[in-house]
């Protein structure tokens, strides 16, 4: 049996290859509690104690690729997974990041889609366009998503930059155009809304999507 998370604890691995910034971006929090994995380690992780894999930007993919029978059956377990980086390598189920840079930051614009889980409830939209008046420094890329998937937010182009898989496994995917969220931006951008954006948005995945195994 599932039920989504509000006030259990969630148990949470984040992929760690040494990124400076990385772990003050995901605190421990009264209802989040982190596991670092370092990348260097030539085994897969067990995955199996978490309810929760974070994926964040600037991981080692080719690491992931190795790993990626182990994420499958992290996801095979009904567990939830979030990848806030491009993957340029085969190891998420369904959909594919593509690395784009053709098309012109200052029209670059995003639009909700689809979110019948509330995600963007007390988020501004803006400030993931927007960084200090600058467009385009959030995201890189777009996705193609699998056809089972939800796209919750698109680009000026229509393509895809963040969705939300809950078919092409047991478990759930949800995943960014390589526009990193957590506790702060690590440096991504000093303008406290877009800031604000991140954090606001990742919390709601967090109390939102995550469905915590209950006896």
């Amino acid at each position: 049996m599932l039920k989504n998370n509000i006030t259990t604890m969630i148990k949470a691995a984040v992929i760690d290859n040494g990124i400076v910034g990385l772990r003050e971006s995901y605190l421990d929090q009264p209802h989040v509690q982190y596991d670092f994995l370092p990348t260097h380690q030539a085994t897969a992780p067990d995955f199996s104690p978490y309810d929760l894999l974070v994926v964040p930007n600037g991981t080692d993919q080719v690491a992931m690729y190795r790993w990626r029978e182990a994420v499958q059956g992290f996801l095979n377990q009904g567990k939830t997974l979030f990848c806030f980086d491009g993957w340029f390598t085969n190891w998420l189920p369904g959909s594919q990041w593509m690395a784009d840079n053709s098309k012109k930051t200052i029209d670059i614009r995003y639009t909700l889609k689809s979110d019948h889980y509330g995600l963007f409830e007390g988020v501004d939209l803006d400030h993931f366009i927007f960084s200090n008046g600058i467009s385009g420094w959030w995201a890189c890329g777009y996705i193609q998503p699998t056809p089972n998937a939800e796209v919750v937010v698109a680009d000026t182009w229509g393509r895809c930059i963040m969705l939300l898989d809950e078919q092409t496994t047991p478990g759930t995917i949800f995943a960014t155009a390589s526009g990193p969220l957590g506790d702060y931006a690590y440096g991504t951008t000093d303008d406290a809304g877009s800031m604000e954006g991140l954090t606001r948005l990742y919390h709601n995945l967090l109390t939102k999507l995550i469905k915590i195994p209950v006896s």
